[in-house]
């Protein structure tokens, strides 16, 4: 791919519509999004749903720590750099995996434990694996995928041996970029060999499908710099490549006032750059996965996505189909097919909940048929480019969707809305129409592209 990074940055496979991309749109990785949660859901609705469930369960875990705190995040987050701290809120955690998991009616089929942050690796090996006993001895998992997140920077051999001796098959390594510029532009500074020794580390250990998240519209970037960072993730065999557009918003972000805002790509900039990252990707022989995730053709998450088995939930998309996720840790959230519901986020409160015997969910939102059905439209939109719109919700819709259909972006014919394969970057946007709650809301998301 030598040379791409130079070569045809004018040509263009996406149409440009700056208007139809103006309005911030939800990243819908749930229907109803999390601008509706409120007071009104809480412990008693989780202990109800909890009381129900069968079958298959994927378990979500939330480490909110991290060695070192990078600018441009909005993980729910802090440093772990006090071991009292740490030790707390790991001892909350046990306590909370043992008083879910003796709330279900009886066994159920764990089929994924996901491990996020934060960084997980923020914590000890031991302390990691002491936290994956308690979910063996508390869900008795028979054979799930299991995944996790990990920081580069502090990706050491005896993390390596924790990965291969717990069975992770998934892992996702936050990159962003391979420029030194701009790693310092962000605050997070880690050389291309500690990539390369951690990308080798984890494929001794068992690793499979490793995913790279890459960033563009970062200060100071130019189309050579996407064009380098994701000609290496390619050249180290990155399985899966997420290439995220960077959100300034340091209003609601305070740590990214450290982020100089006078060099931000611009609109039509940022448009481009997701263009090529994406042409790049797609003529390496990516399979693209929405708008922003690539992955090989032989990697579960392109299977599933030419399967028609793709789904969207609060990491984004997975191949994981189980209706239920349940989430442990301060932020995490537990979606039924009903309800969704988040842990409080604040770690010290979430301590004091489990301290009491209580499940630390504070708030969420109960999902009605119309939710359900106006969810279910909205993932397949995202996962596979088109769906079954009732003739009622495409009525209630269409005067929204008509710009995007007027210029050739969705079509609608006898019941389907389809996306044009050039209108991708629109896929939020023309999912949006079928939220009610967007139309009345002053809630600001992220930049559609």
């Amino acid at each position: 791919m030598n040379g791409a990074a130079s070569a045809g940055l004018t040509a263009c496979m996406w149409p440009y519509h700056p208007d139809l991309l103006a309005t911030p749109v939800p990243r819908y990785t749930s229907f109803p999004t999390a601008a509706e949660f409120g007071d009104k859901v809480g412990e008693g609705d989780l202990r109800s749903a909890l009381a129900t469930v069968e079958g298959d369960v994927s378990l979500y875990v939330h480490i909110p720590f991290c060695e070192k705190i990078c600018w441009y995040c909005g993980c729910n987050t802090a440093a772990a750099n006090r071991k009292q701290r740490l030790t707390a809120y790991l001892d909350a955690l046990h306590h909370e995996i043992a008083l879910m998991a003796s709330l279900l009616p009886g066994p159920v089929n764990i089929t994924r434990i996901a491990f996020g942050g934060g960084s997980p690796n923020a914590i000890a090996p031991y302390d990691f694996v002491r936290l994956m006993d308690s979910l063996y001895l508390a869900f008795a998992p028979r054979d799930p995928v299991i995944s996790i997140e990990l920081d580069p920077r502090t990706l050491t051999a005896e993390w390596g041996e924790v990965v291969a001796g717990v069975g992770a098959t998934h892992a996702s390594m936050g990159v962003q970029t391979f420029s030194p510029r701009l790693q310092r532009a962000i605050g997070r500074v880690q050389p291309g060999e500690m990539i390369e020794q951690g990308t080798a580390l984890l494929r001794r250990s068992g690793i499979t499908s490793l995913n790279f998240d890459l960033m563009y519209g970062l200060p100071g970037q130019t189309m050579v710099d996407v064009g380098h960072s994701i000609e290496r993730a390619v050249e180290l065999g990155a399985d899966r490549i997420a290439l995220f557009g960077y959100a300034h918003v340091p209003h609601m972000i305070p740590r990214q006032r450290q982020i100089a805002a006078d060099n931000l790509p611009g609109a039509q900039m940022r448009f481009a750059m997701a263009e090529f990252g994406h042409r790049l990707l797609t003529d390496e022989g990516y399979v693209a996965i929405g708008f922003d995730h690539f992955a090989r053709p032989g990697d579960p998450m392109a299977q599933a996505a030419r399967g028609g088995r793709l789904h969207r939930n609060f990491q984004g998309f997975t191949e994981d189909t189980a209706p239920v996720l349940l989430g442990l840790g301060a932020s995490a959230i537990s979606s039924f097919p009903h309800l969704l519901i988040q842990n409080e986020k604040n770690a010290g409160r979430y301590r004091m909940l489990l301290s009491q015997d209580r499940l630390p969910a504070s708030h969420g939102v109960a999902r009605s048929a119309d939710d359900q059905a106006r969810g279910a439209a909205i993932a397949e939109l995202l996962c596979h480019g088109s769906a079954e719109i009732p003739p009622a919700l495409a009525r209630e819709a269409y005067d929204r969707l008509e710009p995007y259909l007027a210029r050739g972006l969705c079509d609608y014919d006898k019941g389907r809305l389809v996306i044009a394969a050039n209108a991708v970057p629109y896929a939020r946007s023309i999912a949006a129409a079928f939220d009610p709650y967007r139309q009345q809301s002053a809630r600001r998301f992220s930049s559609a592209v």
